[in-house]
């Protein structure tokens, strides 16, 4: 990997900026790599727009905004609207398809991060680390060991339980999507 770029995409609240922190500290302090993390909000504290920026690489990292994402996560419509087509042509688009219902490409992976939130985490705040789950699944950019880790020494005293069970259910939805995916190819 010379330089991996990712954007996190959707809207304030929605704890893009707190996954875009943990996944350069599983990359960077855990894995070992360099790494580059930017963020962009609007003036509004929920609902405006909201991006985190990891630049990921094996070796030193010149320019530290993403160019042209290789993966993108969009956690909202207008983010998919706002950067889809920001995307590297071979790039990975991952969705929350409990807010995304146009994705403008079918190579998008559309995952219900905020429903499996709230129905199997039982707290829908944690959908940021579902989807840090299922994007770590996904792209193999971090380790799953590192991103546990990372995700540990971020979140509030007293909520590792529940953010575990939160990352546990992202990475078993990826493994589900690339079975089902695996499955229709055959």
């Amino acid at each position: 990997m010379k330089r991996y770029e990712i954007r996190l995409a959707g809207s304030g609240g929605q704890g893009l900026i707190l996954a875009g922190i943990i996944l350069a500290e599983a990359a960077g302090v855990h894995d070992g790599k360099f790494v580059c993390q930017t963020q962009s909000y609007g003036p509004e504290a929920r609902g405006g727009a909201s991006k985190a920026e990891v630049v990921i690489s094996d070796e030193e990292i010149d320019y530290p905004q993403v160019i042209k994402p290789d993966l993108l996560l969009c956690m909202n419509q207008r983010s998919c609207e706002a950067y889809a087509f920001d995307l590297k042509p071979d790039g990975l688009m991952v969705v929350d398809d409990s807010f995304v219902h146009d994705t403008l490409t079918t190579l998008a992976v559309p995952l219900p991060f905020t429903k499996i939130a709230r129905e199997e985490v039982g707290r829908e705040q944690t959908a940021n680390i579902v989807a840090l789950g299922a994007l770590a699944v996904l792209s193999g950019v971090v380790s799953l060991a590192s991103l546990k880790t990372a995700v540990l020494a971020r979140i509030p005293p007293g909520t590792g339980e529940l953010n575990e069970k939160a990352l546990d259910a992202g990475i078993a939805a990826a493994g589900r999507y690339l079975e089902e995916k695996a499955g229709k190819s055959q």
